[in-house]
């Protein structure tokens, strides 16, 4: 009998066609799969690629993976790394091969990507209200039974919903009340009375299973050190008063309590080791999910690993190679790729790079400024005639990598001697 496929082996038969950027187009004209294209193990500069092309540093997305499953296993937490910074099943399994506890979503869309690629651990960091998404997560519970899902409640009108919605279905949903980070945050029971008031409605019902309390640190207003670990403890604080007074369902075999993006998580460590002993194990489930590729900005800045360094570090994956198109004055110069290419919400890419492209010679991109950005061009402010030229390509580092992901659906990976060695799929 013949064994059944993997969905994330299959990725490699893809053909390499229109749909995907940057590739080299000779690629396409020959029918190649992009495993055929991976085995040729092609020169990023000098294989045929075209310009923009995005790209992952093979060595720093590495050395990412390892760093958060070692961080979350020497802290005594679970993982699920929060799948919306990247949406790429390949990855997914390298995270699950670090040691992740499961795949973190947002929305329902995304869970059904994660199950279609066996992913059967899912944690939605969001309210799920919408009836034919519940009725879906119903199916896919009963329909197997080594699955797992938990959403989030913030309010006793989302828990008449989600009941209302459930009534038939073949399985209950697991959630977790949700605590608001404060006023004027993003989701969540904005007080403890709140709290109590959504979980009272959750043991009303049939159809839902509370499970535990979740948060998230990074919407705390005017967040400091103090502030998030104040937070943190208001959240494991109201997951022992719970505990203590039954509000958990009685059949649970683990009481989740959950937080952590990319910017705190060395917070979610201190205050989750704090937990006393409850009258089931708990588990401490954190989802930073930025680190897989870093940034050259915004998440360099907040990275706790700058607070505590001895505890190790993220590298920057991410290098978007572009080449000057125009160059009309000596203080001007414009790249071919702009907001449909670059992740532009949290700030301006940084150039790093400048290449000749008729002698390879690379050089930092000294004097060499991102200023503006049009749709398909980034503005370059330059400090004299000779910083660029027509014709050489400039590497971009960018910030954020939520929203760079989703401009790519298709990204090479390469060694430091600028071998492409893999291409890591992506589903938006």
């Amino acid at each position: 009998m013949a064994s059944a496929s993997d969905p994330v082996k299959d990725l490699a038969d893809e053909p390499v066609d229109h749909r995907f950027k940057g590739l080299p187009p000779d690629a396409q004209a020959d029918g190649l799969t992009v495993g055929q294209l991976a085995a040729q193990r092609r020169d990023l500069h000098a294989g045929g690629f075209t310009t923009p092309v995005l790209t992952l540093d093979a060595d720093a997305l590495e050395h990412n993976l390892a760093a958060l499953g070692t961080y979350a296993a020497r802290h005594d937490l679970a993982f699920a790394p929060h799948g919306k910074t990247c949406m790429s099943p390949q990855l997914f399994r390298r995270q699950l091969d670090h040691g992740a506890w499961g795949i973190t979503a947002a929305v329902p869309h995304q869970a059904r990507v994660y199950r279609a690629f066996g992913i059967q651990r899912i944690f939605l960091a969001n309210e799920l209200v919408d009836p034919a998404a519940l009725r879906w997560v119903a199916g896919e519970l009963a329909a197997d039974p080594g699955f797992r899902f938990v959403c989030y409640v913030d309010s006793v009108r989302g828990v008449q919903l989600m009941d209302r919605a459930l009534q038939g279905a073949p399985a209950r949903v697991d959630v977790v009340v949700e605590l608001g980070a404060g006023e004027g945050a993003r989701t969540g029971a904005r007080t403890d009375e709140d709290c109590r008031a959504v979980a009272d409605a959750v043991a009303a019902t049939t159809t839902l299973r509370l499970v535990g309390m979740a948060g998230y640190e990074a919407e705390v207003p005017e967040a400091d050190p103090a502030r998030v670990h104040a937070y943190l403890r208001r959240l494991t604080a109201l997951a022992v008063e719970f505990d203590k007074a039954g509000r958990f369902a009685a059949d649970l075999e683990e009481i989740v309590v959950s937080a952590g993006g990319s910017a705190w998580f060395d917070a979610v460590a201190d205050v989750f080791a704090e937990l006393p002993e409850l009258s089931r194990p708990v588990l401490k489930l954190l989802r930073s999910g930025a680190y897989v590729s870093h940034d050259h900005g915004w998440y360099t800045r907040l990275t706790p690993f700058n607070r505590h360094p001895e505890e190790g570090g993220l590298r920057p994956a991410f290098r978007l190679w572009t080449q000057v198109v125009s160059r009309p004055s000596p203080t001007q110069a414009f790249v071919n790729a702009g907001k449909r290419d670059i992740a532009y919400d949290l700030g301006l890419p940084e150039a790093e790079l400048v290449r000749d492209p008729l002698t390879g010679e690379e050089r930092p991109a000294t004097g060499i400024r991102v200023v503006k950005l049009s749709d398909q061009h980034a503005w370059l402010e330059t400090g004299s005639a000779d910083d660029v030229q027509v014709g050489d390509w400039v590497a971009l580092g960018m910030s954020h990598p939520c929203t760079i992901f989703e401009k790519w659906p298709l990204i090479p990976v390469v060694e430091a001697d600028g071998t492409v060695t893999d291409y890591v799929r992506t589903f938006f």
